[in-house]
């Protein structure tokens, strides 16, 4: 990947983030407007504001790809094609708007289904994640490794949802579960940063949602998986994903063999 290109993505999601600062309320409600989408998930003027920008800059850019984002309706055209930008302009929408810091700007390009550019900025955590194909991943500039734990224990780690912490301690795993953090992308991320062991994604989650920390865990020596150990495409016809674990591969390995017991397989 041309340098001055990461630099430029980066620059630009910084400004993207900073954009959403200007709308963000620390412990209290936006100052944006705040709507719903079809299926009922909030949407703010914040979201909008930064997804146009994002796109008016990104595809400057490379005018040739195509582009994927939450807030932009989806074309058919982004199918089949090699080269595309994947973002969501605030991933952790519910918690940007109630107050809390931990939502982020998510911004990827996937070549052939596989991210080879990630970044993930949280302005209100002062964090920015970034990670290139096979060029390692870095938190503020700095290398940053997922955990070198070989499997959980009671001392590690794990953030995601209650259901399926449940069911990994119903068979006998020990970990300590964090609260939800509203960024799924950041969740991810912070897996590779080795402040998390491990995260747990519910099914449902799209691209937008995953395809930058997906590169930021792999390149910071972690995965993102299925439950049963599949790697993730992109820029498929349908964005949706299943279940999924993050972590490095020993936990993932762990993880794995509880889910199958646990649900008889």
């Amino acid at each position: 990947m041309d340098d001055a290109l990461v630099a430029a993505i980066v620059e630009i999601t910084l400004t993207a983030g900073d954009l959403a600062l200007g709308f963000f309320r620390p412990g209290a409600k936006t100052s944006a407007a705040i709507s719903k989408k079809t299926g009922g998930s909030p949407v703010t003027e914040a979201d909008h504001a930064v997804n146009r920008y994002l796109e008016q800059r990104l595809r400057g850019l490379l005018p040739n790809a195509a582009w994927l984002s939450e807030e932009s309706v989806d074309s058919s055209a982004r199918v089949g094609q090699d080269l595309v930008f994947i973002v969501d302009p605030i991933d952790g929408t519910r918690g940007f708007a109630a107050g809390e810091r931990a939502w982020a700007v998510s911004v990827s390009v996937v070549y052939r289904q596989h991210p080879v550019i990630g970044v993930v900025c949280a302005p209100a955590l002062g964090e920015t994640y970034v990670a290139v194909r096979d060029g390692g991943a870095q938190l503020n500039g700095r290398d940053i490794h997922c955990s070198t734990r070989n499997g959980l224990d009671a001392s590690a780690l794990v953030a995601g949802p209650l259901s399926m912490a449940g069911e990994l301690r119903g068979v006998g795993l020990e970990f300590d579960i964090l609260p939800k953090i509203p960024s799924l992308a950041l969740r991810i991320a912070k897996v590779a940063a080795g402040t998390l062991d491990a995260s747990l994604v519910s099914a449902n989650s799209n691209d937008w949602d995953l395809a930058a920390a997906d590169l930021i865990v792999r390149e910071a020596g972690g995965r993102l998986t299925s439950l049963y150990g599949r790697e993730l495409l992109y820029n498929r016809v349908e964005t949706q994903h299943g279940e999924l674990i993050a972590g490095s591969s020993s936990i993932l390995t762990q993880i794995t063999s509880a889910i199958m017991q646990a649900r008889g397989l």
